[in-house]
């Protein structure tokens, strides 16, 4: 299992239904609500740079030389420190089923799990889910405006940029490191958080990249729709159909239903 901590790259795992569709993908620029569109394609050039030069190869041998037991442990974990700020946007949501199981897999994990290492609550049907505060304020009716894509995270919008600020600064594991003066502890779940993640999509990246006429859109359309499922709770996983996805890049696709 890999962990989905790592803010935006986490949105990726949908490449991997639509991969082989990537390169029919179309657009319109009236539709694309991207003004910034030269810079965001300049940010993404140097965020592929950085990643075939230097996050993919860690990555790659992260994959290949760590032991698949142990890199299960580390996702693990990894989800379980995220667990606090999953909680409280379950509560700010009013999803409070979800903060229920988010509770419990805090609760099973973190003891019978031995800090998370092992996902004992799973296996209880605690199954886990994922909430940031960019979901949080688009459940509130704030829009998500204009397609940003940042260094080295990818793809954004001003609101889920204001929502990953929010929740690093709540982040309860970041102000205990902080309060302890051992930030580097911190630093090493940033930097696992990015290779974990990486690691788990080597081969979908990979397939985008030879599949995709242009992979700024296809990324750009990717994130957008996968970010609107995300928001009215649907699961879209690696076995979801492709159809389930529209290739018109419109911001209607974004407007979150109800919940």
């Amino acid at each position: 299992m890999r962990t989905e901590l790592f803010p935006r790259m986490r949105i990726f795992l949908a490449i991997a239904s639509v991969a082989f569709m990537s390169a029919c993908t179309t657009h319109t620029d009236e539709d694309a609500n991207d003004p910034i569109e030269p810079v965001n394609r300049a940010v993404h050039g140097f965020n592929k740079a950085v990643d075939t030069v230097v996050i993919r190869p860690v990555a790659w041998t992260y994959r290949e030389v760590i032991p698949d037991p142990v890199q299960e442990r580390i996702g693990n974990g990894l989800r379980n420190l995220k667990s606090p700020v999953i909680l409280a946007n379950d509560l700010m949501q009013g999803e409070f089923d979800n903060a229920w199981v988010t509770f419990m897999r805090l609760l099973i994990n973190s003891t019978w799990g031995l800090a998370g290492l092992h996902d004992v609550a799973g296996e209880m049907g605690f199954a886990y889910h994922n909430e940031d505060f960019g979901q949080t304020l688009a459940v509130a009716g704030v829009e998500e405006g204009p397609y940003l894509v940042l260094p080295i995270l990818g793809p954004s919008n001003p609101r889920d940029t204001v929502g990953l600020v929010a929740d690093w600064i709540l982040d309860p594991f970041r102000l205990y490191t902080a309060a302890k003066n051992v930030e580097e502890a911190n630093y090493v779940r940033t930097g696992l958080q990015l290779i974990d993640t990486r690691a788990g999509l080597i081969d979908v990246l990979d397939d985008v990249e030879k599949t995709s006429l242009d992979t700024y859109v296809s990324y750009r359309t990717l994130y957008r729709q996968r970010r609107a499922a995300e928001i009215k709770n649907q699961t879209l996983g690696h076995e979801v159909d492709g159809e389930a996805f529209d290739f018109n890049d419109t911001p209607e696709q974004n407007t979150p239903a109800p919940k």
